[in-house]
């Protein structure tokens, strides 16, 4: 099983990006919402945020937008992918009799 980090924008409709870790994942959010971002909108803040940019210092730049732009993002790190390897279709039968709901008195 392998995992990813992802990110919803609080746009409207959000934005989801996935990443396979959390560093790559800042670098998407730093180049995909941070910086394509119209400048006018950030007012005094378009400085300080390309000085970070330039900097690659992702975490700052894209905290900095959030203040700015009043737009919120969650991050999320480390959530599991399930492929058809991790949970084959011909061994769910299998596997749900192991489960909790299974393990119980059944009325």
């Amino acid at each position: 099983m392998s995992s990813v980090a992802y990110a919803v924008v609080h746009t409207e409709p959000p934005s989801i990006f996935l990443a396979d870790d959390i560093d790559l994942l800042h670098r998407v959010l730093a180049l995909e919402v941070v910086a394509r971002t119209d400048p006018a909108l950030l007012g005094d803040a378009g400085d300080a945020i390309r000085e970070a940019l330039l900097e690659e210092r992702w975490g700052d730049a894209t905290v900095a937008w959030i203040r700015s732009s009043g737009t919120g993002i969650d991050v999320y790190d480390g959530k599991s992918v399930y492929t058809d390897d991790d949970l084959p279709a011909d061994m769910i039968g299998a596997q749900l009799q192991f489960t909790r709901l299974f393990a119980g008195p059944q009325g």
